[in-house]
């Protein structure tokens, strides 16, 4: 980033109490390609003023709401004012936030689902497409090197045409109803006025969904679903299941759940074509396993031999150094800096992965919903 100034970041959302803000926060100062010097933190005016005390910033750059923010960096000079804005709030306040900041010429990092339904996502995409602003979406888990180098190998053929894929995210933090009983991150993820159409569909099924088509470099066509909620009273799903039918012929399966008692984050992917399979375990996230049908299995290190060009990129430390969630995180910080400044074309989640996803859950819910075995997904990828 020599002789280049940081980019300047504003936040909505991820105020005092937070989990998500400040792995945003953590991960955009990594590289030194972002500054945050504004936000609008939280909708409680003494918590949202605390927010920007702990982050030492200017108290008068922390605003009461996004159109304060957009009306008060809009008055400062264009170099000083905020270049891209991250949002990461409930999924409710995506789209309005998105669309107002995008109508401002604002860039912008969203986390994920997209929007609340297809409608808002397709109401991001023109507004971001009207307007020129960049829009990338938290889609954290392509940022991990030895996801990119499973991509990568893929794409050259070193498995063959693909046959099979297989990913699973499961979760054991929603088993009981603590979205009754005042844990806050659980209210608003079950909550279908504030997560959207999907529970733990939207919440990671997304997650899984995308990470099986960016790898595998293939799009679902066709689902069959089975969305279920097994705690009395939740309002949203919280264990989904699919069968896969892809372009080209392969199929898959994907399951997530978030009442998997006793799993952490486990988030596993397997693709299998003519000549072998890899595969690929978040919780493990430095380790490529590659199984081949005429020669012994080979593991890939982070940072050790093989790797490709694409894959040191995303790397920082020697092998043997543990790189993870926030590093991935970074990874995509550093991509988005480098679309902007029109430096670099790496991938970066956007628009069209956001609309794919929205895609992929209402293909998920109407499906579940009928008699049909088979519903094609439509939307558009990359």
């Amino acid at each position: 980033m020599s002789g280049k100034r940081p980019l300047k970041l504003g936040m909505a959302g991820g105020g005092e109490g937070a989990f998500i803000g400040a792995i945003h926060r953590h991960a955009a100062a990594m590289d030194g390609d972002w500054q945050l010097v504004a936000g609008a933190f939280s909708s409680d005016a003494a918590r949202n003023a605390r927010s920007g005390d702990a982050l030492h910033l200017d108290p008068a750059r922390v605003y009461g709401d996004i159109h304060a923010l957009i009306a008060g960096e809009l008055a400062l000079p264009v170099g000083e004012r905020i270049d891209a804005l991250a949002i990461v709030t409930p999924n409710h306040l995506h789209a309005p936030m998105a669309i107002a900041a995008l109508n401002a010429g604002i860039h912008v990092f969203c986390e994920k689902p997209m929007a609340m339904n297809g409608d808002e996502a397709r109401a991001i995409a023109a507004a971001a497409q009207a307007g020129g602003a960049k829009f990338a979406l938290a889609f954290t888990y392509s940022g991990y090197p030895l996801v990119e180098e499973a991509r990568a190998r893929v794409a050259r053929g070193d498995l063959g045409k693909v046959r099979v894929v297989q990913v699973e995210y499961l979760q054991g933090w929603l088993s009981l109803p603590i979205d009754g009983e005042g844990n806050k991150q659980a209210e608003w993820r079950t909550d279908p006025a504030k997560a959207g159409l999907g529970g733990c569909l939207g919440d990671i099924g997304t997650h899984a969904f995308h990470l099986a088509e960016h790898v595998a470099g293939i799009r679902v066509d066709a689902l069959s679903a089975d969305l279920t909620t097994h705690v009395p009273g939740r309002r949203l799903d919280d264990d989904v299941s699919a069968l896969l039918r892809f372009d080209g012929g392969a199929r898959g399966t994907l399951k997530a759940s978030q009442v998997a008692a006793g799993e952490e984050n486990g988030l596993k992917l397997r693709v299998s074509g003519e000549r072998g399979t890899l595969e690929w375990a978040q919780m493990e996230p430095n380790t490529l396993t590659l199984r081949w049908l005429d020669r012994p299995t080979e593991v890939v290190r982070a940072g050790g031999p093989g790797l490709g060009a694409s894959t040191q990129a995303l790397l920082r430390t020697p092998s043997g150094h543990p790189e993870g969630y926030i590093e991935a995180f970074a990874n995509l910080y550093r991509g988005f800096a480098a679309r902007i400044r029109g430096d670099d074309e790496r991938f970066v989640p956007g628009l069209t992965d956001g609309l794919r996803t929205m895609a992929f859950i209402e293909a998920m819910i109407a499906n579940a919903a009928s008699d049909d075995k088979w519903t094609h997904v439509s939307g558009e990828y990359r």
